[in-house]
């Protein structure tokens, strides 16, 4: 049997005192929480909320404290602002939790790069053949003058026609007219889109019908029809109205001309989800039009460019309630039944110089809309 070996002595400190292993700390016991129902039981009463809680709630802009029905209380600071005061204008009270300018903090809207790749691709433009739509177009005139030839020789009202926006020639300039819609769609966190769009959830395309407004819808004549489809084909080759989209600190995003337009000039179709009107009667969406007003009411249809649309979102109204502003009108607001579907046509009103900002009347067909606070 082998001899058993001595342990080996750990050394010893060299001040002659003897080290230990000591054990590991038991671990703390769980922390205990207190249930809801126990805090509710002990928590004080807060004191209700009276009317007189915000009796000497005051705008911070203008320090009156007049006109409450029109006074938003920021959620976060509970400081009052007046919606006439705020810039750009609140139109309605928001329906869901607000914050006011100082508590919002919003960061300046990023610019859209002025490239041209992304600018087709957020724009979706077709690289079709130029020559093939200015064929169709010859063609089109060609029939019209045949059409001209073939009437009868009587006195008759000159009917005024819309005519074709006139794109700009210099593709640079393009470019920065789409770059400034796309910039504020992006800050708008919008899609867009130059068409109605009929979305699950919401009104189909069978629901749009013209024969159910009331009173009746004009018809959209042979020859602006053609002009329609015409400017639809221009804007998806990326010829574009000569427009530009800016930002003024008093109207927010708005439109101005970048060139030169003719009075009765086609402008821009009016965009975006269509929905029921009794789906939207608490929306705060600020930019909804009247697409069909029907007899019966439910079946009453708007369009929303809350989520998509063009650039007919940012073109302002004029306010209805103060003569010089309606002087501001340049543009026309019409309904057409085109092939048996309502859709909403934005339409120069009168010569419009270069650098001119656009405007049109909310009111054209309800007098429903709040304007009288418009700059």
């Amino acid at each position: 049997m082998a001899p058993k070996r001595p342990e080996a002595e750990s050394p010893s400190p060299t001040n002659g005192s003897v080290r230990k292993r000591t054990a590991a700390p038991p671990p703390p016991p769980p922390r205990r929480y207190r249930s809801l129902a126990e805090i509710m039981r002990t928590a004080k009463a807060a004191p209700p909320v009276t009317g007189d809680y915000y009796s000497d709630v005051r705008c911070e802009q203008c320090r009156s404290g007049d006109c409450d029905d029109e006074l938003l209380l920021c959620d976060r600071c509970e400081k009052g602002y007046h919606l006439f005061c705020l810039r750009p204008i609140v139109v309605r009270v928001p329906t869901g939790p607000w914050l006011c300018p100082s508590c919002a903090r919003e960061r300046p809207f990023r610019r859209f790069p002025l490239m041209q790749k992304k600018i087709i691709d957020f724009f979706r433009i077709q690289r079709c053949s130029i020559a093939a739509a200015e064929e169709k177009c010859g063609i089109s005139q060609d029939t019209r003058k045949r059409r001209r030839r073939s009437m009868p020789l009587i006195m008759h009202k000159k009917r005024r026609r819309i005519l074709p926006f006139t794109p700009n020639e210099n593709p640079a300039q393009r470019l920065q007219q789409m770059g400034s819609l796309a910039t504020a769609l992006t800050a708008l966190k919008m899609e867009f889109s130059n068409e109605l769009t009929y979305m699950r959830g919401m009104a189909s395309r069978s629901a749009n019908q013209a024969i159910l407004e009331k009173g009746g819808m004009q018809v959209l004549p042979r020859e602006d029809k053609e002009t329609l489809e015409l400017c639809r084909a221009m804007c998806k080759r990326g010829e574009c109205p000569p427009l530009v989209v800016v930002y003024d600190s008093l109207e927010g995003f708005t439109v101005q001309a970048d060139g030169h337009i003719k009075d009765m000039t086609f402008i821009t179709e009016y965009t975006g989800d269509v929905d029921y009107l009794v789906n939207r009667e608490h929306d705060d969406c600020d930019s909804m039009m009247t697409l069909l007003s029907a007899t019966n009411p439910s079946n009453s249809l708007v369009i929303c460019p809350d989520k998509r649309g063009n650039i007919a979102r940012f073109i302002n109204g004029i306010n209805n309630h103060n003569q010089e502003s309606r002087k501001k009108q340049n543009l026309k607001c019409v309904r057409y039944n085109v092939d048996g579907e309502c859709r909403v046509l934005l339409v120069a009103c009168r010569d419009i110089a270069s650098g001119e900002r656009l405007y049109y009347d909310y009111n054209g067909y309800e007098q429903e809309y709040p304007t009288q606070h418009f700059v």
